[in-house]
């Protein structure tokens, strides 16, 4: 086998939330073809006792430990320097040794990495092959923070998806190829880097079907009482944050004015205050942290995603679909799915529509083979290995 430098912003597993879910299957994918070198962060805690699974892939590893709170201090360095705060955020003296150690000792000749501020350890190695995952445009992301903070995280917000725009234009030019997490995802890159629009492409997130498969035995984890809307994912993420509090706030009560039993659960761990402050609201419930969500979705008449910020593929979407239950989600949690299910999947934006899409699946008006059709889909074009063969050809562009 090939030496591969990996290069992840945080650990790659548990596979439990949107980055994490795509970089372990990205991980486990490339340990099959090489002797994977891999350098990332620990930013929680309790990621620690999951270093030996993670060690178990690969040849060689750096775990550098990541403290949020003197990270986001120390980033402030970017104001003086000009530079994204991501970069400053994620700077490391540490890893960056470990990285020109393990290229040397390995003759590595291809690097790949996962987010933006990883290509920082690599920039100096012009002389390989080098990957570029960006996963979303980041910058584009900061963008949309921005039109709704305040003043002055406004600024701040706009300041950094400025400076890290030009910092993604210039990896993606002097990289060998950049990867976006779907094909709108990577339109939008390459209108915005015209220059290095031919590297780029979409290779999309794919979900395990076998794990989230309807046709296993799950105990019913909601006590008695009304039809249940549910909604999983990090609930210490903003755009999930500003998700949930507008369903409850906006949505939820339309819905029980004509359904009045209908309950609303949030499954998903860290519960930001907001989030918890939710639980005053009728028939909402906050779980925090769960051994295992598919439950909590198999239990539910749907899914919800009501995203107002999003990019790139939602995974809490394709999980649903792949237990054959449906899904009513905002346009921006829906845009990245080259391939679906119209009778599975419902999209709706304002919240009076949302509402009525919501109780009209509460109701029962949704076509018998939905959740047939909405599991197809995931099967057939959401494959992790499918998907994730184009990162060999990039990286091995002569096969």
């Amino acid at each position: 086998m090939l030496d591969l430098l990996l290069l992840v912003h945080r650990i790659p597993y548990p596979p439990d939330k949107g980055d994490k879910i795509r970089s372990y299957h990205l991980l486990k994918h490339l340990a099959s073809q090489y002797r994977v070198h891999l350098g990332t962060f620990i930013d929680d805690v309790d990621d620690w006792r999951h270093v030996d699974t993670v060690k178990a892939l690969c040849a060689e590893t750096c775990f550098v430990k990541l403290q949020p709170t003197r990270a986001r201090i120390l980033s402030m360095r970017g104001f003086l320097s000009g530079k994204p705060l991501t970069l400053t955020y994620y700077r490391s003296a540490e890893l960056q040794r470990w990285v020109r150690k393990t290229m040397a000792a390995h003759s590595i000749q291809r690097v790949v990495a996962f987010s933006s501020a990883m290509a920082q350890f690599a920039d100096e190695f012009t002389g390989v092959r080098r990957v570029m995952d960006f996963v979303d445009v980041d910058s584009d992301k900061w963008a949309q923070y921005a039109k709704s903070k305040p003043w002055p995280l406004s600024w701040v917000y706009r300041r950094e998806s400025e400076t890290l725009l030009s910092y993604e234009r210039s990896v993606a030019a002097r990289w060998d190829a950049s990867v976006l997490v779907s094909n709108d995802e990577a339109e939008l890159f390459q209108r915005l880097a015209p220059q290095s629009a031919a590297r780029v492409c979409g290779i999309s997130n794919g979900v395990d079907s076998d794990y989230f498969s309807p046709e296993l035995r799950y105990e019913n984890p909601y006590p008695a009482g009304g039809p249940v809307l549910v909604f999983t994912g990090a609930m210490d993420y903003w755009a999930n944050v500003d998700a949930v509090v507008w369903f409850a706030h906006e949505v939820l009560p339309r819905i029980q004015s004509q359904i009045k039993d209908a309950r609303f659960y949030i499954v998903g761990s860290r519960p930001s205050a907001d989030v918890l402050a939710l639980r005053q609201c009728a028939g909402v419930s906050v779980t925090g942290t769960v051994p295992d969500v598919r439950p909590y979705v198999h239990y539910a008449v749907a899914a919800v995603a009501p995203l107002r910020i999003a990019r790139g593929i939602q995974n809490k979407v394709l999980e649903a679909l792949s237990m054959a239950r449906p899904v009513i989600a905002t346009s921006a949690a829906a845009e990245g799915l080259k391939s679906r299910p119209e009778d599975a999947l419902w999209v709706a934006d304002a919240a009076q529509d949302y509402a009525q899409r919501c109780v009209a699946m509460l109701r029962g008006e949704i076509a018998p083979q939905a959740g047939a059709s909405g599991r197809r889909c995931v099967v057939e074009h959401y494959s992790w290995a499918g998907n994730l063969t184009r990162f060999l050809e990039l990286l091995e562009p002569a096969r």
